[in-house]
Parts: C-alpha cells; structure tokens; sequence
C-alpha cells in the first residue's frame, strides 16, 4: 500500500500536474453525507404518500431520480456531490480533467456492483488494492476521487503578484491547471528549470492582443504567477 497519495500527470505542456487521491475514509464519509441529505428529502415528500397510488407513484419517481440523478447530475455540473464537496472532494478524469457526463453514468451505474454483497463490500475491497483507492466503477470510467486544490498556492504566489495578470480568454482548464501547478512547485524547482517550464507554458499560451507581451528568462517566470495569481483568485469565470 503507497504511503505517497499523490499522483502525478504530465500535461502536454510538460508540467507535472499533482492530484492527491481520496482514500476509503473521506468518501465513506461523504457518502454517508449524501445518504443522509437523500433521506431528508425522501422524508420530506413522505406526505405523497397520502394520496394513495398516485402518492407511492410520486414516491418511487424521487426514489429513482434521488438514487441515479443526483449524483450525475451534481458531479456533471459542479465536479461532486454536495456531501463530496462538504468533504473537500472532487471527481475528476484519470488525467485530472473535469468529469464527463459518459464517466460519471458509467461510475455511478456501476455503484450497484460495487453495493455487492452488502454496504459497498466489493467497493472497499477494491479501493483498498487499488493504488489510487478507485472502486469498480471508477476503474471502468477511468475516473478518480480526489483532495481539491487549496487556494493557498495562489496566496502564496501572491505575495509577490498581488493582484495578478489576467490570463489570456478561453484557456482550457488543463492549461490552467498546469499554471496553477507550476506556481505550486516553481520555488523547488532550478531556476533553469523554472525558466524552461515557464517559457513551455507560455510558449502553448494563444499570443495576447492587449496586455503583456510574451517574456522570457525570469520574466516568463514572473508572468505565468501572475496568471495564477489571477486564476487562483477565481476571476478566470469574470
């Protein structure tokens, strides 16, 4: 069993971007957070029930919808499941890229399997031989449960690009995750390397009509932490 959570991809740009995987306990716990905002509301609608047949028919419709909608259609949207986020979790591809709609079906029709034989039995057994704790359904959709990143990579880059430099429109959220890695891991880097990695960032960077032009040496290095400066205080969306 690897002491080390951390997963490295190399994005094209050739930064090696760091996914800290979740283990059994913080998704256990986030499932059972789920489970538990479902009841409320499955206890919520419970007066249906009143009106007899039509009353169950209504029930059973939530009870479908609540069990296979709510978490695609949460991890789809926002990356997980509010109990998943309550958590600090994300679902995300195996290359770190955000979940899909086809991933996210596959994982979660495969819950069913991973339930056998009883309260996700074939589920842990598999999380805890897998070295990045996936269940059976996230080996078949090649997705991963992981930490969030902290935005305390951008304070920290913040110290010396206060309020950032705007990144150029339209970056793909792979390349802005590649900067934000960068900027985690420029200062236990060489500076050759800081330099190279910087210039290979902005070299795939559309070339900007307004604002700064595109540097080199040490100047690269200062304007790709100003860009996550700027995405780490969540103004890419602006």
């Amino acid at each position: 069993m690897p002491l080390d959570t951390i997963r490295l991809n190399e994005t094209p740009e050739g930064v090696d971007l760091g996914l800290r995987v979740a283990g059994p306990a913080p998704r256990a716990l986030a499932l059972a957070a789920d489970g538990a905002i479902r009841l409320v509301i499955l206890l919520a609608l419970s007066p249906l029930s009143a009106l007899s047949g039509l009353g169950l028919g209504l029930n059973l419709i939530a009870v479908f919808l609540l069990e296979w909608l709510y978490p695609v259609t949460f991890e789809v949207l926002y990356g997980a499941t509010p109990g998943k986020r309550a958590m600090g979790l994300l679902v995300v591809h195996d290359d770190g890229t955000p979940v899909g709609l086809s991933a996210s079906l596959i994982r979660n029709l495969l819950r069913v399997v991973d339930f056998f034989p009883l309260f996700y039995g074939v589920g842990l057994v598999c999380t805890l031989v897998d070295r990045d704790f996936r269940r059976l359904g996230d080996l078949a959709a090649g997705t991963l449960v992981v930490h969030a990143q902290r935005r305390s990579t951008g304070a920290r880059a913040g110290r010396t690009h206060a309020g950032g430099t705007p990144a150029p429109p339209g970056l793909p959220i792979a390349t802005q995750q590649a900067i934000l890695a960068f900027c985690e891991r420029a200062r236990r880097l060489s500076g050759a390397r800081r330099i190279e990695l910087a210039e290979t960032l902005l070299a795939h960077l559309p070339s900007p009509a307004t604002g700064p032009a595109r540097a080199r040496g040490w100047a690269a290095v200062e304007q790709v932490e100003g860009y996550g400066t700027w995405l780490a205080s969540g103004r890419a969306g602006d």
